[in-house]
């Protein structure tokens, strides 16, 4: 039988995964909210949601990557008796729910893994423990939930910020972030896929946490631009949303993808993973202008 994996929310990471399973010859259905808008990859099955039933019939492996609200988990609102059916049924081999290390909490810089109690400190972090314990709640689902730390990868670096100008080094002393590049997502998802671990909790990051202004530091040597000077957290002006990413401070481990799943990061590092987006985003050629722009 065809293994067929439905992508709820076809988005940045579930396309990396499905990239991996259409070649490796899976079905692969994806729902987005606008079909005019959205840029499937060629054999990618997709389905507009809201606003049609999500077609589960036939569908081995379910990956959600919606994200929650005030009022919830909308995957949860619209399917928890269905996947709930289902599940006893045992129609799913495999299926993983996309939250965030957010769910940690501020740790003022410690280390985290996945054994460290759950205590957000921000909305969205208490909205996503409340969405990963709506899913565990199913009974008979085989889930896997995956933590995951600040997503970059190609389309999403700073160097487009830098190339115009916008960037800035924001410095908050001893602030540090984790980050995980897309296709170690993309890695860990499939790794899992094919290691089943039903109930299994994975921290989805690299291995050096650091602070934000070594990266964009970082990102301006690979272009060539002067490194943007560095500005103090309380004189950012930053909006509430922005503000509050700074008021978490943590650690994560990975240990867990490594030692349960055999997962090897192609991307251990900022470093090594903004090399590859410069790549990837065909900015060899740059040229920095005669005169770049003030920073």
């Amino acid at each position: 039988m065809t293994k067929t994996l439905l992508c709820i929310g076809y988005g940045y990471s579930a396309r990396a995964l499905a990239r991996r399973m259409l070649a490796r010859g899976w079905r692969v259905i994806g729902t987005t909210r606008d079909l005019d808008e959205a840029q499937p990859d060629e054999g990618v099955e997709l389905q507009q949601w809201p606003g049609a039933s999500i077609p589960l019939d036939g569908v081995t492996h379910v990956l959600s990557s919606v994200g929650p609200n005030e009022g919830g988990d909308p995957v949860m609102e619209a399917l928890r008796e269905e996947l709930a059916a289902r599940a006893a049924s045992g129609q799913f081999d495999w299926v993983g729910y996309l939250s965030t290390t957010a769910v940690y909490g501020d740790q003022g810089g410690a280390w985290v893994d996945e054994d460290t109690p759950v205590a957000p400190s921000s909305r969205r972090g208490n909205w996503r423990a409340q969405a990963e314990a709506a899913w565990q709640a199913i009974p008979d689902l085989p889930l896997h939930i995956f933590r995951l730390a600040g997503i970059y990868g190609p389309g999403r670096g700073p160097f487009a910020k830098l190339m115009a100008g916008k960037a800035r080094r924001i410095v908050k002393p001893g602030q540090v972030f984790s980050r995980i590049h897309v296709e170690d997502i993309a890695t860990v998802l499939e790794a899992s896929i094919d290691r089943p671990n039903p109930g299994a909790i994975y921290n989805v990051c690299d291995d050096e946490p650091a602070p934000p202004q070594d990266v964009l530091g970082y990102g301006a040597e690979l272009l060539g631009l002067p490194v943007p000077a560095e500005v103090p957290f309380d004189e950012a002006g930053m909006t509430p949303m922005a503000r509050s990413f700074y008021g978490e401070n943590k650690r994560v481990r990975n240990t867990r993808i490594k030692e349960e799943l055999g997962v090897r990061l192609a991307y251990p590092d900022y470093r090594t993973g903004l090399r590859a987006v410069k790549l990837a985003e065909d900015l060899e050629s740059y040229t920095p202008p005669a005169d770049p722009p003030a920073l």
